[in-house]
């Protein structure tokens, strides 16, 4: 008879294994998660996280893991069943197995929304999540880690919870393990700690995390790498200190080598890196020119494309910004030819307006580098992009304003004679004013100017009278006699067969 009573409970543990296994096993296939949830699926997986079986714990605590993973919908659901305080306390007393599975369940929750990551936090999962990083087991530390990190990224006021629970100096302790996982995801969550403002980014400073992260610049994992140059970026974003403690940490030459990296995610966000560096002062940029960085950048920006490219050429015109000895810099690593093959080429409007914004950068400090923009053909490619009636309000104004910048600074001549013709009134104010500065210094350009035809176009101007536009054409004209200017101008013709008619032959003897 007892034999017939136990039977019945094997029976019924067998059929809640089969059950939470075949749940779990159905929750990872997207098309089956809305039968799923119809059926009812949370109710009946909560009472099972409190099973006194082990296994079907976990495999309850991961078929919800999988289904809040799956959208904010079914996420607000674990959170409105109350499933989270059991996962919680689950944390603190189950095993390894159930451990990760229910930071699995917390970071699945958290991950959509600032929101629902609050709704983690008031479960009081941070203070057990940082217990977890503790626990002897690397991939417990992981799962831990990575839900902490998967917090943490939404706002500042998250961050600074998981700061206060004290998760900064375990996640540096588990960056020091051994296990490959571990280390990516502790460098990752620092990474999201640290983003959100200088305060917390000194945390991980003060923690000892910068130096030991830029120790890892020259592993051979890239995942890894992709992590490390990820976290010393959101340091070194924020200010002038703590890019100086990035670049105290000697990373330097070794991030140009991830430039050159087999993974594309490892080249961007190395990329980054020296950007958020070369944006604070000329001493930063200077050492990033000193170190070889802007030929790797030149380097990186000719082999990428799309938005992998936009932090090189931030890079590039940062660096330009500062003085005219680092845009000369530029020019000379051949940094010109890859900005504007991606004005031209690259089909999203935000790629073309950065390279707009650092060619004109590289253009604006003085004759030599303006030159060099004009006998690649920028000027006319900057035009283009400016006309194009396509192009973002964005795109229009940097297009705008590095003609503008690099225009007033050109005294090559020849390189503006095309925009006289090609560029609307409110750039060729610029075009024209330059030339009257010019030309009074210059007999043999003022020559030229007519022999190319340069004079003849200023006269096809149409000018309205008391505009810059027409003052500074006035200024060119008074450079030669009136009669050249006369017979450049689109109404001599006119003039000629006015004369030719009022004309009287004498009669002939």
């Amino acid at each position: 008879m007892s034999r017939a009573i136990l039977q019945v409970f094997e029976e019924y543990q067998q059929s809640r294994v089969t059950f939470v296994q075949t749940v779990a096993e159905l929750a990872n296939r997207p098309q089956n998660i809305d039968t799923l949830q119809n059926a009812g699926v949370m109710a009946l997986l909560r009472p099972l996280l409190l099973d006194n079986v082990a296994s079907i714990q976990q495999s309850a605590a991961l078929a919800l893991g999988r289904l809040a993973n799956h959208s904010d919908e079914l996420a607000e659901s674990v959170v409105t069943h109350e499933i989270l305080p059991q996962l919680v306390h689950g944390l603190g007393q189950q095993n390894r197995f159930f451990k990760k599975a229910a930071a699995f369940v917390l970071r699945a929750v958290a991950k959509h929304s600032p929101q629902l990551a609050q709704a983690v936090v008031d479960s009081g999962a941070l203070e057990s999540l940082v217990e977890c990083l503790e626990d002897f087991d690397p991939s417990v530390k992981e799962a831990s880690a990575w839900a902490l990190g998967y917090i943490a990224r939404h706002t500042k006021e998250l961050a600074l919870a998981v700061v206060d629970a004290g998760a900064v100096p375990l996640l540096v302790l588990c960056f020091q393990e051994p296990e490959l996982t571990l280390k990516r995801m502790s460098a990752s969550a620092l990474a999201d700690i640290a983003k959100h403002t200088p305060e917390l980014a000194q945390t991980v400073v003060d923690a000892g995390g910068v130096s030991l992260i830029a120790r890892e610049l020259g592993h051979a994992d890239s995942g890894l790498k992709r992590q490390v140059c990820s976290c010393l970026g959101q340091v070194a974003k924020h200010n002038v200190d703590l890019a100086e403690v990035v670049v105290e940490a000697e990373v330097f030459p070794r991030i140009l080598h991830c430039l050159k990296d087999v993974n594309e995610h490892v080249r961007k966000n190395a990329a980054t890196c020296i950007r958020e560096i070369a944006r604070h002062t000329p001493d930063l940029a200077k050492l990033i020119v000193n170190a070889g960085g802007v030929a790797a950048v030149v380097d990186y920006i000719t082999e990428a494309r799309g938005n992998n490219r936009l932090p090189g050429i931030m890079s590039l015109g940062f660096i330009a910004a500062f003085s005219e000895t680092l845009a000369l810099a530029v020019i000379v690593s051949k940094g010109i030819p890859p900005l504007k093959d991606a004005l031209i080429n690259e089909p999203e409007d935000h790629l073309k307006a950065a390279s707009a914004w650092s060619l004109g950068q590289i253009g604006r400090h003085g004759p030599d580098h303006s030159r060099a923009l004009a006998e690649a053909d920028v000027l006319r490619r900057l035009l283009a992009v400016y006309l194009h009636q396509d192009s973002s309000e964005d795109l229009k104004t940097k297009a705008k304003r590095a003609l503008k910048s690099v225009i007033q600074k050109c005294t090559h001549l020849p390189a503006l004679e095309p925009l006289l013709q090609e560029a609307p009134p409110n750039i060729q104010k610029y075009v024209v004013h330059q030339f009257a500065k010019v030309l009074p210094n210059d007999q043999q350009a003022r020559r030229s100017f007519v022999q190319s035809g340069g004079l003849q176009k200023v006269q096809e101007i149409n000018a309205e009278v008391g505009s810059q536009l027409r003052d500074y054409i006035d200024q060119v004209n008074q450079m030669y006699p009136p009669e050249i200017v006369n017979y450049y101008s689109p109404s001599y013709p006119e003039q000629l067969l006015r004369k030719l008619e009022d004309y009287t032959p004498a009669a002939a003897s």
